[in-house]
């Protein structure tokens, strides 16, 4: 499947900047919806956005007074009921722990789904970005009137920021106004919008940063095979090095994947929250509190600004070499 521009739609019709940037944009959507894996990429991503609407829904609705799970308990017994009305109880008296604490889970979880499957997606996006466009010299063709080169780029990066919209903000935003929807109260909306800004926030990195490395990558071969091959290297082995203990700091850095992982551990500090669950909540198993601490140590961040200097490093480097390598040969 080629990517191809019919100029004579500006020929016809002279047409504003954001006409022909937006040309590029869907024509380049267009034809990756046809794409049938990417199609079963999309299934996936909206399937774990209702799973992550059903979780919040199962949540407000079985907690919430009067509920479905206080229900349920009352028909077991007194013994039954005054447990879970007594964990109700603790929801509504600790709702900035217990709520905001459960959402910054769910999203915790879909930012490894949406971030996976946006990865495997732009396997699918790069090599018709701009490796086709310089393999068959339309590139020449493109960058001159009445398409700048301006155009040709912001129109390649719209492809690649409609790629993430579908297979992880979308699925992302919708899940959570699904979820709200059926609150029973406002103290869910309160206390899951810190939540959902964090997890908003490593979205916006990694679209930054996946965006630069996309281009990058797409701009260095000719070839879908060469793409590919530097792609692979890039995510998959240079994270597997990456995640090796005894890596030396500067090469973990080197690897987008590590510092992404490394900033969602920092983003949505789920170990601060498991710990000031386990100390806070008045938890009568013991065990239950340990085992929180314990969780809460794998998912401790660095603690260092290391991360964020990497991807910044990353995406000046990937940039510079886009645009140079953006010119007709």
């Amino acid at each position: 499947m080629e990517t191809t521009l019919d100029l004579r739609r500006w020929q016809e019709k002279p047409a504003g900047v954001a006409y022909r940037r937006w040309v590029i944009v869907s024509t380049g959507l267009r034809q990756l919806m046809r794409i049938r894996f990417f199609q079963i990429l999309l299934f996936l991503a909206w399937t774990a956005g209702l799973l992550m609407a059903a979780a919040g829904f199962v949540f407000t609705q079985s907690l919430a007074s009067g509920g479905w799970l206080e229900s349920f308990a009352a028909s077991l017994g007194p013994r039954p009921q005054a447990i879970v009305s007594a964990f109700c109880s603790m929801v509504l008296l600790y709702p900035d722990i217990c709520i905001h604490g459960l959402f910054s889970s769910i999203f915790w979880w879909h930012s490894f789904v949406g971030l996976g499957l946006s990865l495997v997606g732009l396997s699918v996006v790069i090599p018709r970005l701009i490796a086709r466009d310089r393999a068959s010299n339309a590139l020449t063709i493109y960058l001159s009137r009445p398409l700048t080169s301006l155009d040709y780029l912001l129109g390649k990066l719209g492809i690649i920021v409609g790629t993430l919209l579908f297979l992880w903000t979308g699925p992302l935003i919708f899940g959570w106004l699904l979820s709200m929807a059926f609150a029973p109260n406002s103290d869910f909306f309160v206390y899951s919008l810190t939540a959902l800004f964090r997890a908003g926030l490593f979205n916006f990195i990694s679209l930054i940063v996946l965006a630069s490395v996309a281009l990058c990558v797409s701009s260095l071969g000719k070839t879908t095979l060469s793409v590919m091959m530097i792609w692979i290297g890039i995510w998959m082995i240079g994270g597997t090095i990456a995640s090796i203990p005894t890596t030396p700091s500067v090469v973990r850095a080197a690897s987008f994947s590590h510092d992404l992982y490394e900033v969602r551990k920092d983003l949505f500090k789920l170990d601060e929250i498991l710990v000031k669950a386990a100390d806070i909540l008045p938890l009568t198993d013991r065990s239950l509190s340990n085992n929180m601490r314990r969780i809460s140590q794998y998912e401790s961040s660095s603690k260092t600004s290391s991360p964020y200097i990497g991807l910044v490093a990353i995406v000046i480097v990937s940039s510079l070499v886009f645009s140079r390598r953006l010119r007709p040969e």
